[in-house]
């Protein structure tokens, strides 16, 4: 055939290859081979069959690259792909109007290429022959014309038809789009089948609840549950899959077994009913995972079990694995948890220091690193492998170790506690439960509970030595070694042993620059609290460390202190005599001192006479290493003074009494008198009283003395004889003339004769009058105000001589004790601190009692008053408590001020913070100050912005007060803001269109203007109707609008054919805050005739409807049809199942799918060319209001597909359940049942029809097989299970009739 010929427009030759290639080097394979080729096979080749094709017309893209069939799909993709875009230019050219021409010239033009250059590819099957591209060429053209210059072909209708039959959706009336097949097919209508089943054998079935099951220390054993039904196994066999070996073992449950666990089943079963199925429990006590494998019942049949399995894993469990039982502070507690069990795992733990409230922690999710659980991701009992495999290592036990590291930050005792774990099939392990029970011998409570205590780390340091101040220590004793221990905690010192180091360098050996040496020897010590170390040898001791028996601790400076031996004080002397010149008698001797030590020094001697018993004893101090000690005894006689010891920085009390140092001398004084305590200055004397002064007489007696009384210029001697001791008191007359008296000791003689003069006299002061006080008066009363708090000064006024001791008493105070006080001056001051009155009660100076002033003798003291704030009490004004209160809330921008009085003393000066919460905004506070000149001031309160505001007045000062927290407690103030109501149109700028009716109720169906409303409702507003003809606008009022949307309807009255303008004047909301006038926006600024304050209101006449059919009951999936008079397109208002609905038509016909059942009214309709909206009347009357009822639908067995176990000759009921309306007829099957096993398919045996008046029905059936209803009819309309609704004939064929 490859040799016959062809027209040059028939298809080309089929392209021929090579019949010698092997298939591997063929591109299309090789040729079937024929009966023939067998013999040719080892023989001469034949020749090759002549090709059609010349080499010169061989394809442009090699078959080698792609294949003759590919390109031809490539050529056609792009060929499709030239239609999809002109289609698109067509669509274009619908809806823009865009130039024709240029799109026919632009398509002539792509059409012209492909066809014509499509035969130089030499594509097999698509090389035509010239005429038939030039046919086809005139083709596209001709269809370019009538695409480009839309000439009308009923492309639209086609295309229409297309989509339709690709997307087959109508508009319902509900306004969705349905596919009227699913309205008309609903396989809801007829649900349910019942299967009668008549059983030869039982059932059984393991875990049927999938419950999970565990096995450990507290639970020993669990029980297996095994529902069987209409069965008594004799035997049960569980097939076990160990859990840790994966080794699977039969358990065999024997017949005993069984008739027992059956039995004890049947007693748990709370009904009578015999057939209901029993739940065996078969208890186990080892872990793995259970499959009901084979089951017999006593007929020796093989029971069917079904697919079912149940779970026994090893309960979790946790612990906290053994730590140290000592820490020490700022350590990482390194503890670790332990959880064991099938993953993913939970674990609660709670964790205490010092037994305060315990911080609880919980973990989830816990697996180990290199195993993912399938339980994480499916439910516990899906957690199942591919089918046909068995693999359940999944529900092995795994151990998981949680690392817990805190930082002890607290020393005392911590504790963590293991609370409960949880497996990933749900197995609960509380631990706290189990302690509650009191079985915690069946658990190890070591484990669930780790405490240790964490110890604080010890200091040390010396204290009041170091190398710039050593300790100097006698040369044999000891002394404490002067460290001083601490801890990082807040109590001090640790109340455990220490562990010291420390190093000793003697003496001889410290270093030139002080430190240590490399000898230095190292010494450690154990010592507590309180405890001394004593140290002997001189030289440099330098702390090491220091650490208890649990924590190391730090040693801080000085860490070095120098022990030394100063040497042994001594001392030598030399003498010298002193001889009086009268008598030429020696009076005394001169000592020097030669000291040895560390100054200062005290020498102690002792000075002892002949006859004598004891001694005296005294001392001297000498600040340096030389000194001089002067010894002229008072009386004559001979004395013996012997130094006993002698002291210095070092060594106290140094005896050198075994040295003999001793001192002897004879000595006769020279006569000598003098006053005794009467020193050098002036004496007081009261006025009245007599001179008494004491005279010490030196020398050997008797004496004879003689004084002189020297006053106001007259001198008067008065002599003593023979006075026989010494001292002697010298008394005068009573003194009664005040002044200046000088009282001199004129001449001693003792028994020698020697008479000496002695320059000694006495000056006496004679006062003129005994001294007196009072309180002096402070701006001319006796009474002060001060500041609470500060010291007062009373001022006193004395007279006398300084010192004054003065009483006083608080007659205000709590005692009323006496106090008494000094005073150097006599203009001083009563310091005071408590307010009250004051008395003098007695006064004296450091001579002589004085009086007091009894018209001064009382002063009284006032506190100042504190400052104090108060708020203005008002109606505006809420008082919640004493430092709380609620100003009356106002509008947002209102002026508001808050009136505040002060008492104390002006200027007043008042800090107050002002938290601002806005109702939009984030929170701040800001801090003001008021002062305050007078008694009363005011703030103006902030209501810039709406929210929440608190004063609160922090702190309040006056002239004379500074803030005091204490006095002064904060006050806040607190105010609501409510924000300015506003209104606007939610289309601002729409026009709105209306019909002109003659009718006022057609106002209810007219479109409403929708305003939105912010603020707090109920609201009033008023707008401004402005007709383009009328020079005056119209005002329309709206009252209580109880939302914060309003749907605003135009009476009637205000609406005149033509355009309106209609604007928002003015919003109040309930809390009487109302917005500013809303002007409207000028004309050239708006934006597209658009405006954010206005609408256009625009009144037409009023198009009309009517139905097609005059029917008005329907059923669903019927067609309802209107007919439109006005202009398209339409907009049709309806109500449909009390929904109020809208729908739109492009022509003149309303055509809606009823795809649900309900009352259809038409309310309104309007036209395009106004938007005006007709109201409809009396829907009923003018045919516009349909009923449509809906499918009647048949339930078996409540819809469900059941399945009823009978025995042979049982009976079984078939409830039939009827939604629509009365009466119904059905018509019902009973089929075979499938059988998969042997591909036996259903077959109907048997067909009924029934009727009922009721909307159920009972039928009795005994007979194996599926009763399902293939269809069913009610009054009104009727549904079959083969898809067909009847619900779009006639009336008769909706209706039955009997």
């Amino acid at each position: 055939m490859n040799g016959t010929p062809r027209l040059r427009s028939a298809f080309p030759d089929t392209p021929q290859t090579d019949r010698r290639r092997s298939p591997a080097n063929s591109r299309y394979g090789a040729s079937p081979a024929t009966p023939g080729s067998a013999s040719r096979a080892n023989g001469t080749p034949l020749p090759p069959v002549p090709s059609s094709r010349p080499e010169s017309s061989a394809p442009l893209i090699p078959f080698d690259t792609i294949d003759a069939a590919s390109q031809r799909l490539y050529v056609a993709t792009f060929y499709i792909g030239l239609w999809a875009w002109r289609l698109y230019d067509f669509y274009n050219l619908l809806i823009d109007d865009t130039e024709s021409l240029w799109l026919f010239m632009k398509w002539i033009a792509i059409d012209g290429i492909f066809l014509f250059g499509l035969p130089a590819l030499r594509i097999p099957w698509l090389e035509w022959s010239s005429a038939a591209m030039t046919i086809l060429f005139l083709a596209h053209a001709l269809l370019d014309g009538m695409l480009m210059f839309k000439i009308g072909i009923p492309i639209t209708s086609w295309i229409a038809a297309l989509v339709k039959l690709l997307y087959d959706r109508e508009i319902a009336i509900s306004e969705i789009s349905v596919k009227p097949g699913n309205v008309l097919h609903n396989a809801s209508l007829i649900m349910g089948r019942q299967v009668i089943h008549i059983l030869p054998e039982g059932s059984a079935m393991l875990n049927p609840e999938g419950h999970s099951f565990c096995l450990g220390t507290t639970r020993l054993e669990v029980q297996l549950p095994i529902q069987i039904n209409q069965t008594t196994p004799i035997s049960i066999e569980l097939l076990r899959i160990d859990l840790d070996s994966m080794e699977q073992e039969i358990v065999t449950i024997s017949g005993s077994t069984a008739r027992k666990l059956k039995r004890d089943a049947a007693r748990e079963l709370k009904n009578d009913d015999t057939s209901s199925p029993l739940t065996l429990r078969y208890p186990v006590k080892k872990t793995g995972y259970y499959i009901l494998s084979k089951v017999v019942d006593e007929s020796k049949l093989e029971v069917q079990p079904r697919r079912s399995h149940a779970a026994v894993v090893s309960c979790p469990s946790a612990r906290v694995k053994p730590t140290l039982p000592d820490r020490c502070r700022d350590e990482l507690s390194n503890i670790a948890l332990e959880v064991h069990g099938t993953p993913p795992l939970k674990l609660k733990y709670r964790r205490s220091v010092n037994e305060d409230e315990a911080q609880r922690g919980s973990f989830q999710s816990l697996q180990p690193d290199d195993f993912v659980s399938p339980l994480s991701k499916l439910q516990p009992m899906s957690a199942l492998t591919k089918t046909g495999e068995i693999d359940v290592s999944w529900a092995q036990a795994r151990t998981v170790n949680i690392p817990l590291n805190e930082t002890l930050q607290t020393s005392g005792l911590w504790s963590y506690d293991i609370e409960e774990v949880q497996d990933g099939l749900g197995n609960v392990i509380s631990y706290a439960k189990l302690f509650e029970k009191n079985e915690r011998s069946k658990i190890h409570a070591q484990d669930l509970q780790q405490s240790f205590s964490v110890h604080e780390r010890p200091k040390l340091s010396f204290r009041g030595c170091d190398p710039r101040h050593p300790l100097r220590v006698p040369k044999g004793y000891s002394t404490s070694l002067p460290f001083q221990l601490g801890s990082t905690g807040k109590d001090g010192t640790i109340s455990d042993v220490h562990n010291i180091e420390y190093f000793y360098t003697p003496e001889q050996d410290i270093l030139p620059s002080g430190g240590q040496s490399t000898n230095a020897l190292s010494k450690q010590i154990v010592i507590t609290p309180g405890q001394e170390q004593h140290i002997q040898e001189p030289g440099l001791y330098s702390l090491s460390s220091v650490s208890t028996n649990f924590c190391g601790g730090e040693v801080l400076e000085p860490s070095s202190c120098v022990l030394q031996n100063p040497a042994q004080p001594d001392l030598s002397f030399e003498e010298e005599d002193i001889t009086d010149k009268c008598a030429m008698k020696p009076i005394g001797k001169k000592i020097s001192l030669d000291l040895i030590g560390t100054p200062p020094f005290q020498v102690r001697y002792s000075v002892r006479r002949p006859g004598q018993k004891g001694k005296n004893e005294a001392s001297k101090r000498f600040d340096g290493h030389r000194g001089e000690l002067t010894l002229t005894p008072y009386d004559a006689g001979s004395y013996e003074y012997q130094f006993e010891d002698i002291s210095d920085a070092v060594y106290p009390n140094h005896n050198i009494h075994g040295k003999n140092l001793v001192v002897r001398m004879d000595v006769k004084p020279p006569p000598y008198a003098r006053f005794v305590s009467a020193g050098y200055g002036v004496a007081d004397q009261c006025i009245g009283e007599p001179i008494e002064l004491k005279v010490s007489l030196q020398g050997e007696g008797p004496w004879d003395l003689e004084y002189e009384i020297i006053h106001a210029g007259k001198r008067t001697k008065y002599p003593l004889k023979d006075i026989q001791q010494s001292p002697i008191t010298i008394v005068t007359d009573k003194v009664n003339n005040g002044g200046d008296y000088t009282i001199s000791l004129s001449s001693v003689t003792d028994s020698s004769g020697c008479k000496e003069y002695p320059k000694e006299e006495a000056k006496i002061s004679v006062r003129h009058q005994r001294p007196k006080g009072g309180f002096a008066p402070i701006e001319g009363k006796y009474s002060v105000k001060a500041l609470q708090g500060k010291r007062v000064s009373l001022p006193v006024r004395l007279t006398g001589e300084p010192t004054w001791t003065v009483a006083y008493q608080h007659l205000s105070g709590a005692s009323e004790k006496v106090t008494i006080i000094t005073m150097q001056d006599a203009n001083d001051f009563i310091d005071v601190v408590e307010a009250g009155t004051y008395k003098l009660m007695d006064i004296k100076d450091h001579v002589c009692p004085g009086t007091v002033d009894t018209a001064a003798d009382s002063f009284n003291v006032t506190w100042l008053e504190k400052p104090k704030l108060h708020v203005t009490d008002s109606e505006l004004v809420t008082h919640n408590s004493d430092t709380k209160y609620t100003k009356n809330a106002v509008c947002e921008g209102d002026e508001d001020s808050l009136d505040l009085s002060f008492s104390g003393s002006p200027p007043f000066k008042l800090a107050y913070e002002e938290h601002r919460r806005p109702t939009n905004g984030a929170k701040s506070m800001r801090k003001h100050e008021l002062p305050g000149a007078l008694g009363l001031a005011s703030i103006q309160m902030d209501t810039t912005q709406a929210g929440e505001y608190e004063y609160k007045f922090t702190q309040l000062s006056d002239y004379n007060y500074d803030h005091d927290s204490r006095d002064f407690t904060p006050m806040t103030v607190s105010q609501k803001v409510y924000s300015r109501p506003s209104a606007r149109f939610a289309n601002p700028g729409k026009t709105y269109s209306y019909c002109a009716s003659d009718h006022e109720e057609a106002s209810e169906t007219m479109e409403t203007i929708p305003i939105k409303l912010i603020g707090e409702p109920p609201f009033s507003i008023e707008v401004e109707l402005k007709h383009h003809s009328a020079a005056k606008p119209e005002s329309i009022s709206v009252s209580n609008i109880p939302g914060k949307s309003y749907d605003l309807r135009i009476p009637h009255r205000h609406l005149h054919l033509g355009n309106s303008a209609l604007s928002i004047r003015k919003v109040r909301d309930s809390r009487g805050c109302q917005s500013a006038s809303l002007p409207l926006t000028p004309p050239s600024r708006e934006k597209d005739g658009q405006s954010n304050q206005r609408v256009l209101l625009s009144v037409h006449s009023a198009p009309s409807i009517t139905p097609l059919e005059p029917q008005t009951d329907y059923c669903v999936g019927d067609h309802v049809s209107f007919s439109l008079a006005g202009q398209p397109p339409f907009n049709v208002f309806y109500t449909f199942e009390g929904v109020e609905r809208k729908a739109s038509s492009q022509s003149t016909t309303f055509r809606r799918l009823a795809e649900k059942p309900g009352v259809f009214t038409i309310k309104a309709v309007s036209d395009s060319a106004s938007t005006c909206r007709a109201p409809v009347i009396d829907p009923l009357a003018h045919g516009v209001q349909k009923s449509i009822h809906p499918l009647p639908a048949v339930r078996v067995s409540k819809g469900r597909d059941t399945r009823v176990d009978i025995h042979e000759g049982g009976e079984a009921q078939i409830l039939f359940e009827f939604e629509g309306t009365p009466p119904f007829e059905f018509t019902w099957t009973r089929s075979s049942l499938e059988d998969r096993r042997t591909g036996r398919k259903a077959e109907v045996l048997e067909t009924r029809t029934s009727t009922s008046q009721e909307h159920s029905l009972r039928v009795t059936a005994s007979e194996e097989g599926a009763y399902e209803v293939v269809s069913v009819r009610d009054k009104w309309c009727g549904v079959s299970k083969m898809g067909q609704g009847k619900g779009g004939g006639g009336r008769a064929d909706r209706l039955l009739t009997y």
